[in-house]
């Protein structure tokens, strides 16, 4: 039997890819509404920022001063779920982070 696994991904990242792409940063190119939309569509779940979260960004280890970064290390710790990054100094934090 298939082991199922809940596909989220972060506010955060929308979030970040608005800022970025309206500072005319080239690689930020996508749409943010195209990419959420298109994550939904392929039954993603979108996980909300939330005040615990918030709180969770300033328990963490100074590695890292991306703030979008330290969200989503955040979330990943408070919520309990697997964090896939392919930055090495996210995967630097410790919680439940895998570097692909």
């Amino acid at each position: 039997m298939a082991e199922e696994h809940e596909l989220l991904f972060s506010a955060a990242s929308i979030w970040e890819i608005a800022i970025k792409r309206g500072l005319g940063r080239s690689d930020f190119r996508v749409d943010p509404a195209l990419l959420r939309r298109g994550l939904l569509e392929n039954g993603y779940d979108e996980l909300p920022i939330n005040g615990r979260h918030a709180l969770g960004v300033n328990r963490l280890p100074d590695l890292h001063r991306d703030p979008f970064d330290r969200m989503l290390v955040a979330q990943a710790v408070e919520e309990g779920v697997l964090l896939l990054t392919s930055d090495a100094q996210v995967a630097r934090y410790p919680g439940p982070i895998r570097r692909v």
